[in-house]
């Protein structure tokens, strides 16, 4: 729980920061590595707030160690002097309630009982190892840009190396956590360079560094023997070391890749250094601080570990590391390129592909599209196709590398099999007898090595790797591509590699997540262009029968059953990263309804390329989530291009939502080009004024043949009026929705009424639900209603009508030339009065046929003059929907007497009303031979076996009547639904 000191140390602070001084605190804070609670908070709710408010926020999602060091470190960027001490004063003040156990500067006594001779040499001598293995750790031309950028940005989280950080009673327990390639391992080592530092500390520390990767790889041994294999000059030493361990710093590397059975490390814990026990045992033993628990912990993985690692850990600190964010990215490709235009152009190329720019937060992927840029550009080719798609990327990466005709099959061969052989074992380091096992020779890859695509360990020579974990899926994907040549041959060995339909299964893509990019970039290896690439660079051909080989798999998918919307994005995934048009036009054929909810540019992206080719397709059903489109800043015109010096000059944020702009333009064309494309639902949508201008632009076209739209819960308010004035004149507009809660303006339904009025509209179903309204509004809205002679369906549900908004429309229904046949007012606040008016109408009106008035209020009063309406034989109306009305025993005796007098009434839903007794008295008119009466709903919130009975009995005389009494009012269908 946070301090009552820390929240009022932190408000006082922010509440002296001016307007601007509090929003560059706000763009600073972005920039550090968020906790994850931070994170999913909507940064819009970060930036709508004051000081006290951010305070507030930042109180509520993120831990008190966090907000001191953040607030600290926030303060000094900006150079606010005063405000800074004052933090450092209060706020590490206020946080210093705890006594550490660990050694401090003056522990002079323990030191010189450490500091035996042997050991200052075993000292010096781990020190220089760490050294090695720091070096060890960048790809060449990076380790500036890492050190700089990731290092110094992430490590002043890192408690226990933080000088400023409040003092612990129990060790701490730190995870690095990031995507592959973003610097987790980096950092790590750095943090056991400083933890030996005698610089920064005169104590005698030692650090030991576990990599997961070389762990599992292990048989049984003794804790001591396994943290000395790398240092036989501390063997002697290690019992010493272990019984001084608040003095050690233990680094767990890579958690994601240990490969033991599930439960293993929660198993037999083990306190004892010397006793042999599997290596899982050992290390689960070290992560529950069973062994050595006054030890600090550093453990580094990727997302995928994290939920079992929270069940080894105790109060971990969660760090994560972001690796380049976007600045970083801009100014790595600035000093790449040395030329600020070149650059910029192939920073914004990479920006515009979503995908490959989250890719790029590793640095490796930032040098692969450097490297691959800068050489198109020098050739004077146009580099925008490249980057359309990472596996077009990639390709163009890996075939610049070599000159035309290299001849290299079987070395490309041999790499992407290793490539392949690591992914499916989860493996990004392979070491010699992985070469041996899949019969893959050092010279095979020596091109590779040469050219940095892959790597050789410069301490351990027999250690490979790729350069980036995306580019080893894209070689796994060559792998199944390449066809095979005749004389290959495994000699006897067996490759632990899936087939093509088992790499697309979803079950081991749970198991494997690294299978799902592999997936996408097979399909990008389908295209025709990109084989002929490959060809002439390495002299091999693609298989004939992957493209074939892939649409079945995607055909099964959706065989029998419809696609998830899950399933669907990666079937548009997939078929946007092919970029070849007559594979999707196979695989989009059948779609005749999709559903999508698009979170990010790339999923339109995605969309707008596969959907323009499904010429069947005749529903679409969408979502856009928060964040797609900013709120409004940039007042876009679809048909505006902006000059290129125009663009780069705009904001970040401005860029950013012009991209997404143009790619809903393209996505918009959809509903102009597709005259099968009947149906349009958009629902929980956050759009902005120029996305719903452009989606109109689109509707009003001549070539938009949809017949049934649907507006349900979108922002921003002012879109319903544009959606009306879109709809003006559309003659194949026969269905419309709006529903949401907005508070109409006048001119908002005005359009509703021109809509209307309209001599073109043919309109014959309007449902409004949630809307607000004055009495003057609805008596526009009624009067309008008269001449309109299309609207069959009228739908007013959870609308502020009430009884004076409903007299209007009734006294609109009293009139001859009246045409509506259904009337739902569910939820619209009417009272009994209101039934007497409409009983009027039910006898007047020889076109009203189903009414709803569920959960209004009406009562059994209500219910007694709508019966009175029902005995005229005047009235016509065959369905009436009474749920959830507060009728009880009173109000059945009305309905039984009119049912018995042989009325037009013939379905009737009384669910979610307390009748008790009084259905006794209504199955005596279910058992009358006047009753016309064929589907009774009677949903309830529990019947007894009395209420089974008896109903069964009514049934066995009325064989004709249909009673559903089945589900709980949570469960029973819209009421509205019993009648449409």
């Amino acid at each position: 729980m946070t301090s009552p000191q820390l929240e009022w140390t932190l408000q006082t602070l922010l509440e002296q920061l001016n307007e601007d001084e509090l929003k560059s605190f706000k763009s600073l804070l972005r920039a550090l590595p968020l906790e994850d609670v931070l994170q999913k908070t909507p940064w819009s709710e970060v930036e709508e707030a004051d000081g006290k408010k951010l305070a507030e926020i930042l109180i509520n999602t993120s831990s008190e160690n966090w907000i001191r060091n953040a607030t600290v470190t926030v303060l000094e960027e900006m150079n606010l002097t005063e405000l800074c001490k004052m933090a450092k004063s209060e706020m590490l003040e206020a946080g210093q309630v705890q006594e550490i156990d660990s050694p401090q500067l003056g522990d002079a006594e323990e030191d010189s009982e450490l500091a035996k001779p042997g050991e200052k040499e075993g000292r010096r001598n781990s020190v220089e190892k760490q050294s090695l293995v720091w070096k060890n750790t960048f790809w060449q031309g990076d380790v500036d840009s890492f050190h700089d950028d990731v290092i110094r940005r992430n490590q002043r989280f890192v408690p226990f190396l933080n000088p400023r950080t409040p003092r612990k009673l129990t060790p701490y327990t730190v995870v690095l956590h990031g995507p592959a390639g973003v610097g987790k391992t980096t950092l790590a080592k750095k943090c056991m360079l400083d933890w030996t530092d005698c610089n920064l500390s005169p104590t005698a520390r030692y650090a030991f560094y576990l990599s997961c990767k070389e762990l599992s790889r292990m048989g049984p041994c003794s804790f001591a023997e396994l943290i000395s294999k790398d240092w036989p000059e501390l063997q002697d030493d290690i019992p010493s070391l272990l019984a001084q361990a608040q003095r050690i710093l233990f680094v767990v590397d890579g958690l994601d890749e240990l490969k033991v059975p599930p439960g293993a490390l929660i198993q037999d814990l083990c306190g004892d250094w010397e006793q042999q026990k599997p290596v899982p045992v050992l290390l689960g033993s070290l992560l529950k601080r069973k062994m050595l628990p006054k030890a600090a912990l550093l453990v580094t993985t990727r997302p995928r570990a994290l939920r079992d690692l929270q069940l080894l850990v105790q109060q971990p600190i969660y760090i994560r590391v972001e690796g380049f964010l976007e600045e970083d990215r801009r100014a790595y490709f600035l000093r790449h390129f040395g030329d600020e235009d070149q650059a910029i152009r192939a920073f914004e190329l990479m920006r515009s592909n979503a995908a490959l720019f989250q890719l790029g937060s590793a640095p490796a992927v930032c040098w692969i599209v450097c490297t691959t840029l800068k050489l198109q550009m020098e050739k004077g080719e146009d580099p925008a196709p490249t980057c359309l798609t990472s596996t077009g990327l990639f390709l163009r990466f890996l075939c610049s590398q070599f000159p035309q005709g290299a001849q290299l099959w079987g070395a490309l061969r041999a790499l992407s099999l290793l490539a392949a052989q690591g992914l499916w074992a989860q493996m990004s380091v392979l070491h010699g007898e992985d070469l041996e096992s899949v019969g893959v020779q050092e010279s095979d890859l020596r091109p590779f090595l040469d050219r940095d695509i892959l790597r050789q360990d410069s301490v351990s020579k027999g250690c490979y790797s790729f350069v980036h974990l995306s580019f080893q899926q894209f070689l796994t994907a060559l792998f199944y591509a390449l066809e095979e040549e005749e004389e290959e041959d495994r000699d006897g060995r067996a490759w632990d590699i899936g087939d093509v339909q088992k790499l697309l299964s979803e079950e081991e893509r749970l198991k494997n997540p690294d299978l799902i990019q592999v997936g996408h970039f097979l399909f990008g290896l389908a295209n025709e262009k990109r084989a002929k690439e490959l060809e002439a660079t390495f002299g091999c051909q693609m298989s004939p029968e992957i493209k074939q080989e892939l649409l079945r798999c995607k055909a099964n998918l959706h065989a029998n059953k419809p696609l998830s919307m899950t399933e669907l994005k990666e079937v548009l995934c997939c078929l946007y990263e092919s970029q070849e048009e007559e594979l999707v036009k196979v695989v989009v054929a059948p779609f005749k309804e999709i559903s999508i909810n698009l979170t990010n540019t790339s999923e339109m992206m995605h969309c707008s390329f596969s959907l323009k080719h499904c010429r069947d397709l005749e529903k679409v059903s969408l979502q856009v989530a928060k964040g797609v489109f900013l709120e409004n800043y940039v007042d876009f015109e679809p048909d505006i291009e902006f000059e290129w010096c125009t663009y780069v000059s705009l904001p970040s944020w401005a860029q950013q939502d012009l991209r997404s702009l143009r790619l809903w333009t393209d996505f918009c064309s959809l509903f102009s080009s597709n005259s099968n494309l009947k149906f349009l639902e958009v629902k929980q949508s956050f759009l902005s004024d120029s996305s719903v201008r452009i989606l109109c632009d689109h509707i009003t076209r001549s070539t938009c043949h949809l017949q049934k739209v649907e507006i349900k819960n979108v922002t921003p308010d002012t879109a319903y009026r544009d959606f009306c004035l879109a709809f003006i004149g559309k003659k194949t507009l026969t269905h419309l929705t709006l529903e949401g809660h907005v508070e109409w303006e006048r001119t908002m339904l005005l359009l509703l009424c021109d809509l209307l009025r309209n001599h073109k509209c043919n309109l014959q179903y309007l449902r409004l639900g949630g809307h607000c309204a004055t009495s003057e509004q609805w008596a526009d809205f009624s009067c309008v209603l008269k001449g309109n002679q299309s609207l069959k369906h009228l739908h007013l549900s959870a609308s502020v009508l009430l009884d004076e908004g409903a007299k209007l429309l009734y006294k609109t229904m009293t009139r001859p030339k009246h045409f509506l046949q259904m009337l739902s007012l569910e939820n619209c606040r009417l009272t009994e009065a209101s039934c007497k008016d409409l009983a009027a109408v039910m006898v007047v009106s020889q076109q009203l046929t189903h009414l709803c008035l569920a959960k209004n209020p009406i009562g059994d009063t209500g219910v007694k003059f709508l019966c009175e309406g029902l005995s005229y034989p005047e009235c016509k109306l065959q369905a009436l929907v009474l749920q959830q009305c507060s009728i009880t025993k009173r109000g059945c005796r009305y309905l039984s007497e009119a049912l018995q007098e042989a009325c037009s009434l013939t379905n009737l839903d009384l669910s979610l009303n307390q009748i008790a007794r009084g259905l006794w008295i209504l199955c005596q008119a279910l058992e009358n031979p006047n009753c016309n009466l064929k589907h009774l709903r009677l949903k309830t919130y529990g019947t007894n076996s009395e209420i089974t009975k008896l109903l069964e009995e009514v049934k066995e005389k009325n064989p004709k009547l249909t009673i559903d009494c089945n589900a709980s009012g949570a469960t029973a269908p819209a009421c509205c639904d019993f009648f449409c």
